[in-house]
């Protein structure tokens, strides 16, 4: 949790982790290379001097190292598990379901480790998935549109083969799907990556929640235009906060956008760790305020409810997580009603309107 300079304590949970494996002897080709060199432009680029890794250090890790900076440093309550196999870049996968049990089974209490499928397994895949679900009880899981599959180099969420797998997921009561949305990793290709296909998978299914990790950047305009009109989809914050110390106004920019088209309760924090960690992060975004006008065209200012939100109770929420009270948003008195609300409605564009 953070504890904020008044003694307010704020619920912390982290949206997108990963324990990668990524050291030279992991790597099947030279794209297992240029994918966690891609990681590293982000990491260098994007983190404080005094927070920066060494390259080998980016690359594993493990356990011991991820708990420390995520539970001891970093104000982490509990931290949401993605994995992403990656088998055609990497032997023993880059980020799999078993790489990460390992994490759960060593803090079973602060990790929730979530599931991951590829529609384009077909009905292996389909069993896979209902047996990894059996073992390990999955209330999400990862798709990722742009990972490589033998010939494929890439898919939509407009094919055929993903309602199966959406089917599933409800029979087996996973209600949370994250889709990784974001900007283009040396090899995957940018089209892979694509929103416009959310809306269509969102639409079909209104009962399971659609997180969209990265908010589709650098779409996030066509991102907030479909998430505005589809109540289930939510924005998975991952990669974004992380520009608030290189680009401040940038960020500031995109969250304003955010806010403005899905509200403040359809926004998951994620500090896309390891790629960043989450102590300067949280510390960065607990300061952080939006100028006047920005407040205005997000139609609210990053208030302390806003932001205890967005850092734990949204995820808390779709992952039916017990809040402890003291992190709760306080119920306002009659006299502190009337302050600056979002412009269209609370969850987002009022498309009935």
């Amino acid at each position: 949790m953070f504890v904020t300079p008044e003694g307010e304590k704020v619920l912390v949970i982290d949206g997108h982790i990963h324990l990668w494996d990524a050291r030279p002897e992991n790597r099947r080709n030279r794209y297992g290379l240029t994918f966690i060199e891609s990681f590293w432009g982000s990491h260098v680029g994007m983190t404080p001097q005094d927070q920066r890794w060494d390259f080998d250090r980016f690359c594993w890790y493990g356990i011991e190292g991820a708990a420390k900076d995520l539970f001891e440093d970093g104000y982490v309550d509990y931290g949401i598990m993605l994995p992403t196999n990656l088998h055609d870049f990497y032997v023993n996968g880059f980020n799999t379901i078993q790489q990460c049990s390992a994490f759960k089974e060593a803090y079973p209490d602060k990790v929730i480790l979530n599931g991951r499928c590829d529609p384009r397994d077909g009905q292996r895949g389909l069993d896979r998935l209902e047996a990894e679900h059996e073992k390990w009880k999955f209330k999400g899981v990862k798709l990722y549109t742009a990972e490589w599959n033998g010939v494929s180099k890439g898919y939509t969420l407009r094919d055929d083969f993903v309602a199966p797998y959406m089917e599933k997921c409800r029979e087996l009561g996973i209600k949370n799907i994250h889709i990784h949305k974001g900007p283009t990793i040396h090899p995957l290709n940018k089209d892979a990556f694509d929103v416009h296909d959310v809306d269509y998978v969102a639409t079909a299914f209104p009962d399971l929640n659609f997180v969209i990790d990265h908010c589709g950047m650098p779409r996030i305009d066509d991102f907030c235009w479909i998430a505005g009109q589809e109540p289930n989809v939510y924005g998975g914050l991952a990669l974004i906060p992380s520009f608030i110390h290189a680009r401040p106004k940038y960020f500031a920019q995109m969250m304003a956008d955010l806010l403005f088209f899905l509200g403040p309760d359809r926004l998951i924090f994620g500090s896309d760790y390891g790629i960043t960690s989450p102590k300067w992060i949280v510390e960065k975004l607990m300061a952080f305020q939006f100028t006047d006008e920005l407040a205005q065209e997000a139609g609210t200012q990053l208030t302390m409810e806003v932001k205890r939100k967005i850092l734990g109770l949204n995820a808390a929420r779709l992952y039916d997580i017990e809040v402890d009270p003291v992190f709760q948003i306080p119920v306002p008195k009659k006299e502190d009603e009337g302050e600056l609300t979002h412009p269209i409605a609370p969850g987002g564009i009022d498309v009935a309107a």
